[in-house]
């Protein structure tokens, strides 16, 4: 690791569910606060990722509590909620869009929310997914030009002393005040969901943090992080601001026994289905979603039957497991990230995906994003 990367402390954060019962996702937040995690992202979503039709029993021991994977919280409110007993973890949604929420209110949420935190809350975005926003009749053409435009709001928003004006082909604001400031070392950041050359052009420019959710290589998360840190140069801005940060979708047991039990379950299983199709023709094989499927950007899960999920998790090769979560005991998966902080990862969100499984694996699963967090705060490298 180099000596820039080393002198650099290393942070830790879990994702919360947004599905009731609400006690959960305080839960969680008080056990990352007493086992002194950095933040907890929530997502956003009006839809689960989940097909309704496949939630039972025999798909997810969740299904007991939760009646439906649709019943999904709006993350303001929870946030707002969650910030009393937050304490000094950064809360914050990863990630939304600007289609649904004019960028005006984004701005205004999240300055509200900075009134309610000890740190600066993360406004996390992106560019849309399907799911979201087609079914409830969003626009949301051009989806990355839109991005752009709403970004420079929102920077305006957080940061004009006086009032608002801009003239895009999307949004057009006259002379608005916004007078809400966020208090003394608590600016929102902006945190942007990129993968792509465009995005991540948008990040260096504009963004506070890099936060990808598709699993990446070390050699391929440094490629793209000196792409934002390119961006940030011409933009005139200090890449060493950005936050390099990465979403890992975590599936531990203590054994290779405990893994291979996990990979069985049809809920892990079915994760396979939301890595886009180059993943799956890496291995020769096609998805079973559609040719060109991207992932979660295209997935429409409440309008798939069981029996075309039942179909399309059967032909999920573990090839393709292995190459979208990060799987392993905990000791495996500490030294697949400290392999990602010498690429220049900064802040892992770790989300134990064994928590699909059963309680017991759920604990561990959480047990073990604590052991990480300690082991890496202490040596990244």
């Amino acid at each position: 690791m180099s000596e820039s990367h080393n002198s650099r402390s290393f942070a830790v954060g879990t994702m919360a569910g947004v599905n009731p019962p609400l006690g959960a996702a305080r839960f969680l937040v008080r056990m990352a606060r007493l086992g002194r995690l950095d933040s907890v992202l929530a997502p956003d979503h009006l839809i689960s990722v989940f097909p309704k039709a496949i939630w039972d029993t025999d798909f997810t021991p969740q299904a007991k509590t939760l009646r439906s994977p649709d019943e999904q919280f709006d993350y303001a409110p929870l946030l707002a909620h969650l910030a009393a007993g937050a304490g000094r973890v950064q809360l914050g949604v990863g990630v939304t869009d600007p289609h649904r929420r004019h960028p005006v209110l984004l701005a205004q949420t999240f300055l509200t929310l900075a009134h309610m935190t000890k740190v600066p809350p993360i406004l996390g975005l992106g560019s849309g997914e399907t799911e979201n926003l087609d079914p409830y009749g969003f626009t949301w053409n051009r989806p990355v030009d839109r991005l752009e435009e709403a970004l420079q709001v929102i920077r305006a928003a957080l940061t004009d002393a006086k009032s608002i004006d801009f003239a895009g082909k999307y949004y057009r604001i006259d002379g608005a005040p916004m007078d809400l400031n966020a208090p003394a070392d608590r600016m929102p950041q902006i945190w942007l969901g990129a993968h792509g050359p465009r995005m991540l052009e948008l990040t260096g420019r504009y963004a506070d943090g890099w936060y990808p959710w598709e699993t990446l290589a070390p050699d391929e998360y440094e490629r793209r992080l000196k792409l934002v840190h390119t961006a940030a140069r011409a933009a005139g801005r200090d890449p060493d601001a950005i936050v390099p940060a990465q979403m890992i979708q975590m599936l531990t047991a203590r054994t290779q026994a405990g893994l291979r039990r996990l990979l069985r379950a049809p809920a892990v299983r079915y994760l396979g289905l939301l890595a886009p199709d180059p993943v799956w023709a890496r291995y020769g094989v096609k998805h079973p979603l559609g040719e060109g499927f991207r992932g979660l950007i295209d997935l429409m899960p409440h309008q798939l039957t069981k029996a075309e999920v039942q179909a399309a998790i059967a032909e999920v090769p573990d090839e393709v497991l292995h190459d979208w979560l990060m799987i392993g005991t905990p000791p495996e998966i500490l030294a697949r990230i400290r392999t990602l902080a010498d690429a220049g990862l900064r802040h892992a969100i770790v989300f134990p995906t064994s928590a699909l499984v059963s309680g017991a694996d759920a604990a561990f699963g959480y047990g073990a994003v604590l052991w990480l967090a300690a082991r890496l705060r202490r040596h990244p490298a």
